[in-house]
């Protein structure tokens, strides 16, 4: 794992995309939390087999660090699909869903991508992403643009960060969230070696269009894990 040390965070992360889900499936767009904590936009049978087999690596890679499961926190967004996901990784682990290790945070919830795109076809995906390369801080109409989703992502961070001490975290979140993530955390990890500066003055100066605009580099495929730092 690249720099698993940084000073600048107090955990280590894992992110982890949902499996495919019923929308993946149908190639539909949900990303209103109205529509996404709907049971019929949960996971697909091959996204839980996806989610079981994250949840075996996510395993394998604790036990290669030496690291207790009681240190372990699931952290998840409240769409049907990510709820889903970290339940069948909490059952891998043999973690009660129902205990302070496994926190649903709305701050991981998906993008909105407005109600022009709401529930319309995969397709439409690529008229935001090239907005966000664009112009990151703007919105598509009604929705949340590339900055938006990154501000409450330093949200989410900074309260794990608050809350957790010296635990393995796994992230369970969305593509878009997720990549915006990883850019972000890449983007402040650089940053590391210019100074003191904690966890939300190194997210806040890599907020910029220059560093905004590249999150399509750290795409994940469903129910694909990886280390954040």
């Amino acid at each position: 794992m690249e720099d698993s040390s940084a000073s600048f965070v107090g955990n280590r992360y894992w992110v982890l995309r949902h499996g495919k889900s019923i929308p993946n499936e149908r190639g539909l767009i949900v990303s209103s939390m109205e529509n996404g904590v709907l049971p019929e936009y949960q996971l697909a049978p091959d996204g839980v087999a996806q989610a079981q087999l994250a949840g075996q690596s996510f395993l394998k890679q604790l036990e290669e660090s030496n690291i207790s499961l009681d240190k372990v926190r699931i952290c998840y967004s409240p769409f049907s699909r990510t709820t889903h996901t970290a339940k069948v990784v909490a059952q891998v682990l043999n973690l009660p869903f129902d205990s302070p290790q496994c926190k649903m945070m709305e701050t991981l919830r998906e993008r909105y991508f407005g109600p022009t795109f709401e529930l319309k076809s995969h397709d439409k995906y690529t008229e935001i992403w090239d907005l966000d390369e664009k112009d990151p801080f703007m919105r598509p109409e009604g929705g949340e643009s590339a900055d938006d989703v990154v501000s409450r992502l330093a949200t989410a961070m900074l309260s794990m960060e608050a809350e957790f001490q010296r635990c393995a975290i796994l992230v369970v979140s969305h593509g878009d969230p997720l990549q915006m993530l990883q850019n972000i955390m890449h983007s402040a990890k650089l940053l590391s070696g210019g100074g003191d500066g904690g966890l939300a003055e190194r997210i806040q100066m890599s907020r910029v269009a220059s560093v905004l605009s590249q999150h399509r580099k750290f795409a994940l495929l469903t129910g694909e894990l990886r280390p954040l730092v």
